[in-house]
């Protein structure tokens, strides 16, 4: 769990359940897991962000760049905004 993994996939090693890995994971003062829809695949990784800004770099339009990494155009924006000179 230290590395991030998802509960769901730390577990697999050991052979436990979900179930068990959280209440294990509680029991040595883990943070509970949040609990809705899957985030996995959620959050950009660190290669889809080097992608965003080479093709950036490269003058390709949000939408071009949102296809190469199958992500919408609103998320490589957003990515651009958090990540730009002078950003707060």
């Amino acid at each position: 769990m230290q590395a991030g993994d998802f509960i769901t996939d730390a577990v697999v090693p050991i052979n436990m359940s979900r179930r068990t890995g959280r209440r294990v994971l509680a029991e040595a003062g883990g943070v509970r897991p949040r609990r809705g829809r899957d985030l996995k695949g959620r959050c950009l990784t660190f290669a889809q962000r080097e992608e965003i800004a080479v093709l950036r770099a490269q003058g390709h339009s949000l939408r071009r760049i949102g296809v190469v990494i199958d992500r919408s155009a609103s998320t490589v924006s957003k990515e651009l905004r958090r990540n730009s000179v002078g950003a707060h």
